[in-house]
C-alpha cells in the first residue's frame, strides 16, 4: 500500500458505507436473467469523507486552466470565466428538455436566435447554424454542403478539396469522410501558403480550399485575397477553420476576407470549457448563396415568437440529436455579451501582444524558424536541444516540474522538433515571465545536466508513460486480469 496516497481500493473496508439512498417510491421491476450480472460488481467499500477525498486528490493531480499555465499551442485553453457557469446553470436553461413545446422554451430559442445574429456580425457570414457538436463536426457539416453546392449545379466532377501541409490533422481527415480527394499544398520558406503552387494545382475538379487564417504558424496569411481569387476563378469554394479566430475578432472576419463557410471552436474562442472530450460546440456560418444548405431545424424569429424551421427542401438534413451542446451555447453567447465587440477587439489584441512578446523572449534560447510579427500563437524548435542529445518531448516533460503544462509538441509537422506556444489574453505578463525563466532554464539544464531533462518529470504522481502502449492496450481496471 502507498502511505501517502493509497488507493480508494486499498482503503476498502468489510461494512463501510459511503452514501444513503431513501427508500424507493417507484415500483420494483425484475430484469431479465439475460441482463443480470453473473457476479457482484468490485467495488471498493469506504465512507463517504474518504471517497469525497479519493476524488479532490484526482482532481489536485490532474492538470487544468484553474491551476496553471495552458499554452497549448492551436487549442485557446483561456480561462472560462465563471459568470458563464452561473448563466448555463439558471432553471430556465438547465432543466429544460427538447421535447418540450416551443412556447414553452421561447427563451432558449431567443438566446440561440441572437447568438446566431452575433456570430453572423464576428465572422462576417449571412447565417448561421449552431447545430454541429464540436470543431471537427463543423469541418464535415462545411463540407457536406461544398458537397451539396456542387451537385445542386451539376458539377459533380469537383472532388478536390486542397489542404494546406501545416493544416490541422481534421481538415484532411474530415474532407476525407466526406467523401474528398486530399490535395496537399507546400508552405512556402516564410511560412504561407505556396500561392503559385496552388494556382498550378486548381481546375475545374476543384471543390474547396480548407484554410485557417491565421494559419498554425501564427502567421497571417497575407495573400488571402489572391488566393480567395484563385480559388472562385476556378469555380471552388473557400472554407474557413475558426480554430483561430482568437487572433482576428473584430480586427477582420473571415466574411471579409473571402470565405464561403466558415466553422467555429466555440470551446476555443468564446472561453466553454475545452478538453476531457467535450462537451464542444462547432457552429457553422456560410455566405447567401450556401444558406439553402443549411442543416435544420434552423432557429428562426417570427412575428409571434420564435420558432424551429425544417422546411429547407435543399438541406444536407440534422447533424446533431435535438438542437446541438445547448449548455456550451449559453456559456458562449454569456462571454460574448459579457465582452461586447470593444472587448473581444481587446481579446484579440491582448492574444497578439502575449505571443510576441514570448516568441521574442524565448529566442535567444530556442530556434523561431519563422522570425516575423505572429498573431495569437508562434512555432519554435528544438533543434539546437536535439543536437546535444534531448528532444521536444524532454523539454515538456521538465516543463511539468515548474508547474507549467507543455506547450503542443511535434506540431505543426513542417517544423522540425516543433514547439507551439499559445499564451492567450487570459495569462498576466507576471504568469509570462514566470514561464520564460522556466524555459530559458530548462535551455540552460540541457547544456548543464542533460539527465535531469531526460528524466523528468521529477516531482508528478505519474511519471513517463509508454503512450504507445497505453492507447492500443488500454486498461481502466484497477485489477489486474
Amino acid at each position: 500500500m502507498n502511505s501517502v496516497n493509497p488507493s480508494i481500493f486499498e482503503l476498502s473496508r468489510k461494512d463501510r458505507v459511503g452514501y444513503s439512498l431513501p427508500k424507493s417510491d417507484v415500483p420494483e421491476r425484475k430484469l431479465p436473467e439475460s441482463l443480470l450480472r453473473q457476479e457482484a460488481a468490485r467495488l471498493p467499500e469506504v465512507s463517504e469523507l474518504q471517497l469525497m477525498r479519493h476524488y479532490t486528490r484526482l482532481s489536485h493531480d490532474n492538470f487544468g486552466i484553474e491551476n496553471g499555465f495552458y499554452p497549448l499551442g492551436s487549442c485557446t485553453m483561456k480561462y472560462n470565466p465563471k459568470i458563464n457557469e452561473v448563466t448555463a446553470r439558471l432553471d430556465g436553461f438547465a432543466n429544460i428538455h427538447p421535447f418540450q413545446p416551443l412556447e414553452h422554451v421561447q427563451g432558449a430559442l431567443q438566446l440561440m436566435y441572437e447568438l446566431q445574429e452575433d456570430l453572423k456580425v464576428i465572422t462576417g457570414m449571412d447565417a448561421i447554424s449552431l447545430q454541429p457538436a464540436a470543431g471537427a463536426h463543423g469541418e464535415w457539416t462545411g463540407l457536406m454542403m461544398v458537397r451539396a453546392f456542387h451537385e445542386k449545379n451539376g458539377d459533380t466532377k469537383r472532388t478536390k478539396v486542397f489542404v494546406p501541409d501545416s493544416a490541422h490533422g481534421t481538415n484532411p481527415a474530415s474532407a476525407y469522410i466526406a467523401g474528398f480527394d486530399v490535395v496537399s499544398i507546400p508552405t512556402t520558406d516564410e511560412g504561407f501558403v505556396d500561392v503559385e503552387d496552388l494556382r498550378q494545382k486548381v481546375g475545374d475538379d476543384t471543390a474547396a480550399l480548407m484554410l485557417t487564417n491565421p494559419n498554425t504558424l501564427g502567421l497571417f496569411e497575407k495573400d488571402i485575397v489572391e488566393i480567395a481569387e484563385i480559388i472562385h476563378d476556378a469555380g471552388g469554394l473557400l472554407y474557413y477553420d475558426g480554430a483561430n479566430l482568437n487572433a482576428i475578432m473584430a480586427k477582420t472576419s473571415p466574411g471579409f476576407m473571402g470565405f464561403d463557410i466558415v466553422h467555429l471552436n466555440i470551446h476555443k474562442t468564446f472561453s466553454t470549457p475545452h478538453g476531457g472530450g467535450g462537451p464542444g460546440a462547432g457552429p457553422v456560418g456560410v455566405k447567401e448563396h450556401i444558406q439553402p444548405y443549411l442543416p435544420i431545424p434552423r432557429v428562426e424569429k417570427t412575428d409571434s415568437g420564435y420558432t424551429l424551421n425544417d422546411h429547407y427542401p435543399d438541406s444536407i438534413g440534422r447533424v446533431k440529436g435535438y438542437y446541438g451542446n445547448f449548455g456550451v451555447l449559453v456559456r458562449a453567447y454569456t462571454y460574448i455579451r459579457t465582452m461586447g465587440p470593444v472587448g473581444l477587439r481587446k481579446v484579440s489584441e491582448s492574444a497578439v501582444l502575449h505571443a510576441n512578446y514570448l516568441a521574442k523572449r524565448l529566442s535567444s534560447a530556442y530556434v523561431l524558424p519563422y522570425d516575423q510579427i505572429c498573431k495569437h500563437e508562434f512555432v519554435l524548435s528544438g533543434k539546437i536541444q536535439k543536437k546535444q542529445g534531448v528532444r521536444t518531448l524532454d523539454i515538456a516533460k521538465r516543463l511539468l516540474d515548474y508547474d507549467f503544462y507543455a506547450p503542443t509538441v511535434y506540431f505543426p509537422l513542417i517544423v522540425e522538433e516543433a514547439m507551439m506556444i499559445e499564451p492567450t489574453e487570459t495569462e498576466s505578463k507576471e504568469t509570462l515571465d514566470e514561464f520564460v525563466t522556466a524555459m530559458l532554464k530548462i535551455a540552460e539544464e540541457v547544456v548543464e545536466n542533460p539527465e535531469l531533462v531526460l528524466e523528468a518529470p521529477h516531482q508528478k504522481s505519474v511519471r513517463r508513460l509508454d503512450e504507445v502502449k497505453a492507447a492500443r492496450q488500454i486498461k481502466v481496471n484497477y485489477f489486474q486480469s
